[in-house]
C-alpha cells in the first residue's frame, strides 16, 4: 500500500466504525430508551471498544443526539412524480415503509418522542419534516394542484403530527402503521386538492413499497435482510448471524432538509 493511501484507509475504518457504532445504539436505544440503555451493550454489539466509542461520541447524549440527527441522512430523497401532491403523500408513506425495516430510523423516532434525556434536541427533525412537506405543498399550489384556501403550511404540520400519534397509537395497539398512514392520506388529501387531482393519487398501503422499489414493491424490497435482530434471554443483543459490525441498516444516502420525527 502506498503511503499515500493510508490516510484515506483510515479515514474510511472510522466512518464505518462510526456507523456500525449508531446502528448499535439504535437497536439499544430502541428496545430499552434513553435512560435504561447502557454504553456496555452498544459497545458489544458494535463489537467495538469503549475507547472507539469515545472517539466518536463525547457521552451518552451525544450518541443519542447523533442517532436522532441521523434521520436527516438515511432518508431517501423524494422521487419526482406528475403530480406534487403524490410527493406529499409518498414521503410519509415511504417512511411508513422504512420505519418496518430500518432499525436507526426507528430507535431515531423513539428518541425523538421520549421526554428523558432532556438535554437532546428533538425539535430539529420535526422542524425538518415540517419544512420539506411545506415546500412540496408550496410547489403544488403554484402548479395549480392544491383548492384555493388551502394554506401550505397547515397541511404540513398537520399531516407530521398525525403520524408521528399514528405510529404510537399502531404500536401500542399492534395495528398496521402502512393502512393507518393510508387511511390518513386517503381522508385528508381530497380536502387539499382539487377533484382531478385527488383522483389519481395513490394512497395505497403498498405504496411506500412500490414507489421506492418498483411495481412489485414488496418482492423486491431487501430491506429486511438488512434488520437488526434482537435475541430473547437476559438482555443480550446479536446481529442476525453472519452479519458484519456496521451492517445492521441500510446504507445512508442522499436526504432531503427533514426527516420525520415519528414514536
Amino acid at each position: 500500500m502506498r503511503a499515500a493511501d493510508r490516510p484515506q484507509v483510515k479515514q474510511d475504518r472510522a466512518l464505518r466504525t462510526r456507523r456500525a457504532i449508531l446502528e448499535a445504539a439504535a437497536v439499544v436505544f430502541e428496545d430499552r430508551g434513553y435512560d435504561s440503555a447502557k454504553l456496555s451493550d452498544i459497545v458489544r454489539l458494535a463489537e467495538v471498544t469503549k475507547g472507539a466509542l469515545y472517539f466518536h461520541f463525547d457521552s451518552k447524549e451525544d450518541l443519542a443526539q447523533a442517532v436522532i440527527d441521523a434521520q436527516v441522512s438515511t432518508y431517501p430523497p423524494v422521487i419526482p412524480q406528475e403530480f406534487r401532491a403524490q410527493e406529499f403523500v409518498d414521503v410519509g408513506m415511504v417512511f411508513s415503509h422504512l420505519l418496518r425495516h430500518d432499525v436507526l430510523l426507528r430507535g431515531s423516532a423513539r428518541l425523538t418522542l421520549e421526554q428523558s434525556g432532556r438535554g437532546l434536541d428533538r425539535a430539529a427533525p420535526y422542524q425538518g419534516w415540517i419544512d420539506l412537506h411545506t415546500a412540496l405543498m408550496v410547489e403544488a399550489k403554484e402548479r395549480g394542484e392544491l383548492l384555493p384556501h388551502v394554506d401550505p403550511a397547515q397541511p404540513a404540520r398537520l399531516v407530521v403530527g398525525s403520524f408521528a400519534g399514528l405510529n404510537v397509537m399502531s404500536q401500542t395497539l399492534g395495528l398496521d402503521l402502512d393502512r393507518e398512514v393510508s387511511a390518513l392520506y386517503t381522508s385528508v388529501m381530497p380536502s387539499l386538492v382539487y377533484p382531478a387531482v385527488a383522483a389519481r393519487l395513490d394512497t395505497a398501503p403498498d405504496r411506500g413499497s412500490r414507489a421506492m422499489h418498483g411495481p412489485n414493491g414488496e418482492r423486491h424490497c431487501d430491506c429486511s435482510a438488512r434488520r437488526a435482530v434482537r435475541l430473547a434471554g437476559a438482555g443480550a443483543f446479536e446481529p442476525p448471524a453472519g452479519t458484519p459490525a456496521g451492517a445492521l441498516v441500510e446504507a445512508p444516502v442522499e436526504a432531503p432538509a427533514g426527516a420525520l420525527a415519528a414514536g
